[in-house]
């Protein structure tokens, strides 16, 4: 058999590394907005704080990251209960992967916005200033679909980089599609033929992900002439 039976786990496995990695997509984002305009913050106190979160997360190892976060959110939930006498709470492993993948991949898209952020020209904010709009309206008007044009870019090797990441989430417990692939090869002793199946369905969604992201990218450039050789 083509599956060897392992059809519906596979297929289950796949649909938790897509939601796993478009749920960390969304908190990596927010992260990655609140970090760069942090960075971009008049204060010093909180330019320091945001650099100091993108300067430790980069220079750690993702596996190690997703070790030290995992273990240490657990043991943060472990001595509130203790503290107030509750009974126990484990974290299930899908909310821990959601919740240090999207931590750890803040810290890129936060470097990726403040570039984009500052790529804006300067004259367009003071104009909408001078029109009389409110900082939301500047933000939603002017700053924020520029950002995005520029941003895209970076965006977009984020996230390929983010959804093979959310492999690591397997050494917790997940049962994405590594962990799913990696028992059905043990299972029917076809190791390999497993593991590049995994790897065509990682494939697949990375290029799902990159026709999306051409489509935001076209609708983000529209009115933009295209510089030409």
């Amino acid at each position: 058999m083509f599956l060897y039976g392992y059809g519906p786990q596979v297929l289950e496995g796949t649909w938790m590394t897509a939601k796993l990695s478009l749920l960390s997509l969304l908190v990596s984002m927010l992260i990655g907005l609140a970090g760069a305009s942090l960075k971009l913050s008049k204060n010093p106190a909180l330019r320091h704080l945001s650099t100091a979160y993108t300067t430790l997360i980069r220079s750690v190892p993702d596996l190690v990251l997703m070790l030290l976060l995992f273990y240490s959110i657990q043991m943060l939930v472990n001595q509130i209960t203790d503290w107030y006498g509750m009974a126990q709470i484990d974290i299930d492993p899908f909310t821990a992967g959601v919740v240090t993948i999207g931590f750890i991949y803040g810290a890129y898209f936060t470097e990726t916005f403040r570039g984009a952020f500052l790529s804006v020209p300067k004259g367009q904010i003071e104009a909408g200033q001078s029109y009389g709009m409110t900082p939301f309206h500047i933000f939603r008007r002017i700053l924020f679909p520029q950002m995005m044009r520029f941003a895209l870019p970076g965006i977009g090797n984020n996230l390929q980089v983010l959804i093979k990441a959310s492999a690591l989430v397997s050494i917790i417990g997940l049962a994405d599609i590594v962990k799913v692939t990696q028992d059905a090869g043990r299972g029917t002793t076809e190791l390999f033929y497993f593991s590049i199946l995994a790897a065509v369905i990682y494939l697949a969604i990375t290029t799902i992900t990159n026709i999306g992201l051409h489509h935001l990218e076209k609708r983000y450039m529209v009115g933009v002439k295209e510089n030409k050789l």
